[in-house]
């Protein structure tokens, strides 16, 4: 599953079971642990718990790997590791508490809309077609960080001791 459908998976999958909230984190170029970090909100420790499995069952649903989910005993705070995507699906009070956001103050935030509407090539807009031509020039898509030979940490299958 591509990053794109990756991330336009869960942005669905976390809508339908209505988190709040939710912001789109590119943290590629701050830490090889993930690309894109997603936090969203729930009101309640059941919903958080619904959102995050939602998540899940979405995500595999598409062809995608889950690699883990952490806190939904509790569901105050669910983690959903998808590998380049992180999921933080949290109650509005530890969220406040935590504040991610500002912890991750440097990346890059992403609107909703761009990544739903993301595609995989760019259209560029060339001189002569400011001037009203129907002509569009094909960009190719910025490469993705594992298009560039980025290392991934190792990952363990869940229930593996380490």
């Amino acid at each position: 599953m591509t990053l794109t459908k990756l991330v336009k998976t869960i942005i669905a999958a976390l809508e339908e079971i209505k988190a709040r909230d939710i912001e789109i984190l590119d943290v590629s170029k701050m830490t090889d642990l993930c690309d894109r970090m997603i936090i969203a909100s729930g009101d309640s420790s059941r919903q958080t718990k619904a959102i995050a499995n939602n998540v899940s069952e979405k995500v595999k649903a598409g062809g995608g790997t889950v690699y883990g989910i952490e806190g939904e005993q509790v569901g105050e705070w669910v983690l959903v590791d998808l590998g380049d995507v992180l999921v933080h699906v949290m109650q509005s009070a530890v969220r406040s508490h935590y504040n991610l956001e500002e912890l991750w103050a440097q990346a890059r935030k992403i609107s909703r809309t761009a990544a739903a509407g993301a595609s995989t090539s760019r259209k560029r807009v060339g001189p002569a077609n400011r001037e009203g031509s129907a002509e569009e020039e094909e960009m190719p898509a910025p490469a993705s960080p594992s298009d560039t030979g980025k290392k991934k940490r190792p990952r363990s299958a869940p229930g593996d001791s380490e």
